[in-house]
Parts: structure tokens; C-alpha cells; sequence
């Protein structure tokens, strides 16, 4: 037997190298953040869109107090519509009045996108401004200054209301495919069950003129079949066509003719 190289590295028992304990730190340090599991129930997560940064700033304030996780702040509807595209929070709290583009215009755009669910906030309370808002797809209206006791129900009650929504439009959406696949496959079989007729028409009528050629014609059985088929693929003829010529001109006569005669 060959003698073990000295290059070659001695065997090494792992155990005398770390103990159990710098093992299991050393395993901890490589885990990967992303491995880690996110709790399945985490903060509301909500995109706060105002103008005043006052105002906003105790709205984020009180939201956070609150247990909300405020992912976005926008000063105008363009970045309120950009940060709710970008984030997809659970719920958006919208100023009306913002340059650039007012908090309707964006609440339009965001419920037409069916991105979230938003809560507009004004200092105004015409009745005109609500069914403007509430036109706009908005689902609940507060008005200034924020109260915690009107704001936090709003928003839970805005939040469950499009989900609901979503949930009955993806139901609709699932009764509509299957609607469809029914329907195709309703049509499917229908084209199967008229193939099949046509399939068993033209099977009586190739057996009767096959019986016909035998009677008339003195052909074997195989030899009319034969000749049913080949002169089908040769003049192109449909076997259905040739069998109903072949019936035409060698079955029995109609009893009008017969009595003609």
C-alpha cells in the first residue's frame, strides 16, 4: 500500500477546534437577515399625504403612537400617488387641498388602480366636497383637527370595507372563470356529441350502400368497403356524399315512384 503523501492535510476532529457553544454563535452570526421570519400579524402600514408639514407631522405622530407604520409621506397627490404605487400600504390618509395635484384627483387615481383604500382628510366639510371625494373612490372623510377617537375607527372600518370588497371581487372574478370553463367545455362536448352523430350517420349510410353494391353490384363485403373508400380518396368525395349517391341510385324506389310506375 502506497505511503500517505506529506502535502496531504491530516484528518482534523472539528471538536477540537470549536466547542458546541462557538459553533452555535458562529451559526447565529451567518443566519441571513432576509431568513428571518416576519410576524405574521405586523403594523398597519400607511402612506400619509398633507401639505402642511405641521399637520403631518402630528398625524404621523399620532398614527405611530398607535401602532401604524407610516411608510411614506408626500407634501402633494403626485407623490402621494407615486409612494402608495411604490409601498401598496394598507390604507392612505389624504388631504384634500395640496398643490400640484388635489387629494381627489389622487384618491381617483389610487382607487382606480385598486391599490388601497383611502381615507380623505379636509378642514372642509361641504356636502359638495364629500361627493366629491366619496366619487372619487375615497370610502371614508374626517375632517381637521384629527381626533384619535374619529381618525383610528375610520381607518380600521375603511380597511375592512375594501377588503371586503376585493374579497367579493375576487369571488365574482373566480364565478366568472368557471362560468367559462363550463361553457367551454359545455361547447366541447357538444362539438364531440355532432362528431359523433355525423360519425354514426355515416356509418348506417357506408353499411347500406356497402349492401347495396353487394346486392346490385356483386361485391364482396370487403370489396365494397374497399371501393367506398378508395373512391372517396381518389374523386375527394366525402364517404357520406358517396354512400347517399350510391343509395340514390341503386336503393329501393320511394312509394310515390313505385306507384307512379
Amino acid at each position: 500500500m502506497a505511503a500517505r503523501k506529506k502535502s496531504e492535510e491530516p484528518s482534523i476532529n472539528i471538536d477540537e477546534v470549536l466547542t458546541d457553544e462557538e459553533l452555535k454563535a458562529v451559526a447565529n452570526e451567518s443566519e441571513p437577515a432576509e431568513r428571518k421570519a416576519k410576524p405574521e400579524d405586523g403594523p398597519r402600514t400607511v402612506v400619509v399625504a398633507e401639505d402642511e408639514a405641521v399637520n403631518r407631522m402630528d398625524l404621523v405622530a399620532m398614527l405611530e403612537d398607535n401602532g401604524y407604520e407610516v411608510v411614506g409621506q408626500a407634501a402633494n397627490g403626485e407623490e402621494a400617488v407615486e409612494l402608495t404605487r411604490k409601498y401598496r400600504p394598507d390604507v392612505v390618509c389624504m388631504d384634500v387641498k395640496m398643490p400640484r395635484m388635489d387629494g381627489i384627483t389622487a384618491a381617483g387615481i389610487i382607487c382606480d388602480e385598486n391599490i388601497a383604500p383611502v381615507v380623505m382628510l379636509t378642514a372642509f366639510s361641504q356636502t359638495d366636497l364629500v361627493k366629491k371625494a366619496t366619487g372619487a373612490g375615497a370610502m371614508a372623510y374626517v375632517t381637521k383637527p384629527y381626533e384619535e377617537s374619529k381618525l383610528l375607527p375610520t381607518l380600521e372600518v375603511d380597511m375592512g370595507r375594501f377588503a371586503e370588497i376585493n374579497d367579493l371581487l375576487d369571488s365574482v372574478e373566480r364565478s366568472e372563470r368557471k362560468l367559462k370553463e363550463t361553457t367551454d367545455q359545455l361547447k366541447e362536448t357538444e362539438e364531440k356529441l355532432k362528431k359523433a352523430e355525423d360519425t354514426l350517420e355515416e356509418r348506417k349510410l357506408v353499411d347500406r350502400a356497402k349492401g347495396l353494391l353487394m346486392n346490385k353490384a356483386d361485391f364482396s363485403e370487403q370489396g365494397a368497403f374497399r371501393w367506398i373508400q378508395k373512391t372517396s380518396m381518389d374523386q375527394r368525395i366525402p364517404k357520406k356524399r358517396l354512400a347517399q349517391a350510391i343509395i340514390a341510385k341503386y336503393g329501393d324506389p320511394k312509394p310515390s315512384d313505385s306507384g307512379e310506375r
